[in-house]
């Protein structure tokens, strides 16, 4: 799994560093720092994912699992969608409010 950690949201609670001190580490203030790059072996799941649920604030992002890339795996590429090309009446895009 990956995780990621946003410093401006966190306050200082240090329950991340107490459930699992392998990943987070405080500052002199107290403050939540990620040890690594926020990849989560199989085995620490479980703590990381309680320092995650019991953040107060937040501050600890789930980004999904990770999962080592295959060279023969086939990646579909995205596709951009064109936005929509808005009504007109005459010249003058319709909006929601009146003149």
């Amino acid at each position: 799994m990956r995780i990621r950690l946003d410093r401006t949201l966190c306050d200082g609670f240090g329950i991340c560093a107490k459930h699992a001190p392998g990943y987070f580490s405080l500052d002199d203030w107290g403050y939540a720092s990620l040890i690594g790059d926020g990849t989560v072996p199989e085995k620490d799941r479980d703590a990381v994912m309680r320092a995650l649920l019991d953040c107060p604030v937040h501050a600890i992002i789930y980004m999904g699992e990770h999962r080592p890339s295959d060279d023969t795996a086939v990646h579909q590429e995205a596709h951009e969608v064109p936005e929509p090309e808005p009504r007109t009446d005459g010249n003058e895009a319709i909006s929601g409010f009146v003149r």
